[in-house]
């Protein structure tokens, strides 16, 4: 009985390669015509989302207009670069992008295919670029302020609003007031800006610099 359902199985293997794939076969594969460039693929992918446009393309959606080339391939006037990550994100679940392509491509692709989950996803993702790129712009601006020791108290408890305390530096002695010394200071606040408010700024290692040049000057004019 072995030896016969064997047989079975090497003639029915025969008959494929001579006479091609069957109906069955056939009716799995769909060929895409995507703006001139092929795409081959499965109808479960494509019916990844059963209320989509390429789901009801491939079940022939009487309401649809597919038409088709000389190959038998559905014809859809879009972008073959754009469709590519969309086919791939009905295969296997993720959007991966080529670092020329944009997620706005993207999504008008999927809005025209009217794949929900996909669409949410770019959303999504394009939500969290437009944070991170919002918070990386922000930068701080510094001022370095020149104060005696009595003024300190003072001058830092009327900073305006949305400046803060860095740094202070002593440079050195400026006069006597009665036996005491006082001592003058280099006070550095700073304060969060947007760059597109057209305010210059000074990096951090910058501002380090300023510090110690405007300090060696001041002990060099002192001594």
């Amino acid at each position: 009985m072995a030896s016969l359902n064997h047989s079975l199985e090497m003639d029915t293997e025969e008959k494929v390669r001579e006479n091609g794939p069957t109906d069955a076969v056939k009716s799995k594969w769909v060929r895409l015509n995507v703006g001139g460039t092929y795409f081959l693929t499965t109808r479960t992918t494509l019916c990844r989302d059963p209320k989509s446009f390429l789901c009801r393309l491939c079940q022939e959606d009487p309401d649809l207009n597919s038409d088709t080339d000389e190959t038998g391939a559905y014809l859809i006037d879009r972008d073959p670069t754009y469709f590519g990550p969309v086919l791939n994100y009905l295969r296997h679940g993720k959007l991966v992008l080529n670092k020329d392509l944009a997620e706005e491509g993207v999504l008008e692709e999927a809005e025209f295919y009217n794949i929900t989950s996909l669409i949410k996803l770019v959303k999504d993702r394009m939500r969290d670029r437009d944070t991170r790129n919002a918070t990386g712009a922000r930068k701080h601006v510094y001022r370095v302020l020149q104060c005696q020791e009595e003024e300190l108290t003072q001058m830092v408890s009327t900073m305006s609003d949305g400046w803060r305390f860095e740094q202070l530096i002593n440079i050195g002695s400026s006069y006597t007031y009665g036996n005491e010394d006082q001592s003058e200071f280099l006070c550095v606040v700073s304060r969060e800006l947007s760059n597109t408010n057209g305010v210059s700024t000074i990096e951090p290692t910058d501002k380090a610099k300023i510090l110690q040049e405007r300090a060696s000057r001041v002990r060099e004019h002192r001594s």
